[in-house]
């Protein structure tokens, strides 16, 4: 089965790569929050004649579109043999995007550059589960944010330190390490012939190489000042913090892509598509596209489905958007309904399984789009959170987020009545709520909830 996928005849190769341009395009629409559309469509107004804006705002929300399917009449109708139909990608051109998206050149988040490297391991389902918690759980340097013991069940706390060994040596190399000396550690002892005393100065002697004290190392390790300079020249070929490279910065102000509002006991979802102006194709250049002149047919032609792809790429990228976010408003609904103590634990392939998408498309749909709700401004990646360690009553699983919103009611209740409860009596707490956490987490949930300790309260 394996090698009939490499020996496809010439023809079939041909017609999947007709389909690469608008694949390609459709999937960079996919990635692209509600500003840089914005800038996207004038780039694509500016360069293509055939399209053409109908409105600056659209009259009719995509929310109260008819689905009949009406509204793709024109582009079923076209003779384009790389068109896709309005229906959603399936079967053999799902497998395509899936493989496209993996193979476009953009920057990738952390987490999606290590889970790919996962995928690609001869591992068990239950061990791949186990190393995306570990993934997800690093910042953006690379390192664990919670102790990776509070991630797993005891039962699975064996496979932690065999799937750590592999995610460190990913590109890049030294993450899923506790901070940048063990990262340095990690990839120190990846260096092929090594100089002497390399992981000795790494963890030992740091401080005094960056206060210029070589001859102290020297001696300590009774190395001559030449192989010290050596294993300084190899030190500074390594990167302390290995994530920091897939790191970007993002804008400090967002226009929401969804709004989410309430009304009689209803959660109404509509995408904010009155920033997004209504295209259309140019009538003069249909019109020449079906004309005589064989020349002027052929370059309005391919104008016109030019303009048809870029419309439903559009089209394409909202639905898939709204049906991500209803997706999640359904697995998060309490977290909507009652607030943000009750973000419940959510991985990409929760949503991709639910709507039959790929992890990536469920990614790069998530990745830069905000939702307003009653509660606050999101982006949706918010709402995928890895479970903490303990159950609540009934079973029920706590989130990181969810779990630092408890910390927060339990103090502002208690200084409220004049207590000071110790980071220790909070553990406790929250093991009587079945949240079994140790007290530096707590601490640590407790400091990025910018909250002192009870002494300095």
């Amino acid at each position: 089965m394996d090698s009939m996928q490499f020996q496809k005849p010439a023809l079939v190769q041909r017609q999947e790569m007709r389909l690469t341009p608008q694949l390609l395009q459709s999937i960079q629409l996919m990635t692209l929050p509600l500003q840089d559309l914005q800038l996207r469509i004038q780039e694509e107004l500016e360069a293509n004649p055939a399209l053409e804006l109908v409105s600056e705002t659209p009259s009719l929300s995509l929310n109260d579109r008819d689905d009949s399917g009406d509204d793709y009449d024109y582009f079923e109708n076209s003779s384009d043999p790389g068109y896709a139909s309005g229906e959603s990608f399936h079967g053999d051109e799902e497998s395509k995007r899936n493989f496209l998206e993996g193979a476009l050149s953009r920057p990738e988040s952390l987490h999606e550059h290590l889970l790919w490297q996962l995928r690609l391991q001869p591992i068990s389902a239950r061990e791949f589960r186990v190393g995306e918690l570990l993934i997800l759980n690093l910042d953006d340097n690379g390192f664990h944010q919670e102790p990776p013991d509070l991630l797993v069940s005891d039962d699975d706390r064996p496979l932690l330190g065999p799937l750590m060994e592999i995610i460190r040596t990913f590109e890049p190399v030294g993450c899923c390490t506790a901070g940048f000396r063990e990262s340095l550690l990690v990839q120190a002892g990846l260096v092929v012939d090594p100089p002497p005393g390399l992981q000795e100065i790494i963890a030992d002697h740091l401080d005094k190489l960056e206060r210029g004290h070589h001859q102290e190392v020297s001696r300590l390790l009774g190395l001559s000042p030449e192989e010290v300079q050596e294993a300084l020249e190899v030190l500074r070929s390594l990167t302390p913090y290995p994530g920091r490279m897939f790191s970007s910065d993002a804008s400090g102000y967002v226009i929401p892509d969804l709004l989410l509002k309430r009304e009689e006991g209803q959660f109404i979802l509509v995408l904010n598509d009155e920033q997004i102006p209504v295209l259309g194709v140019n009538p003069f250049f249909s019109r020449v596209a079906a004309g005589d002149n064989r020349e002027a047919r052929t370059f309005a032609g391919r104008g016109v489905r030019e303009a048809q792809w870029f419309i439903h790429g559009i089209q394409q990228r909202n639905e898939t958007l709204l049906r991500v976010a209803r997706a999640i408003l359904e697995f998060q609904r309490d977290f909507f309904l009652k607030g943000k103590k009750y973000l419940v634990p959510l991985a990409l392939k929760d949503i991709a399984q639910e709507l039959n998408l790929s992890e990536s498309t469920v990614s790069r749909v998530t990745n830069g789009k905000y939702i307003q709700t009653e509660w606050g401004i999101f982006e949706l990646k918010h709402f995928f959170s890895n479970r903490v360690a303990g159950a609540g009553p009934g079973g029920a699983q706590y989130s990181k987020e969810g779990v630092k919103e408890i910390i927060r009611e339990i103090l502002e209740e208690q200084d409220s009545q004049g207590k000071r409860f110790s980071d220790q009596k909070l553990a406790d707490l929250l093991a009587q709520r079945g949240i079994k956490i140790a007290r530096r987490t707590v601490a640590k949930y407790r400091s990025e909830l910018k909250i002192s300790s009870s002494y300095e309260r």
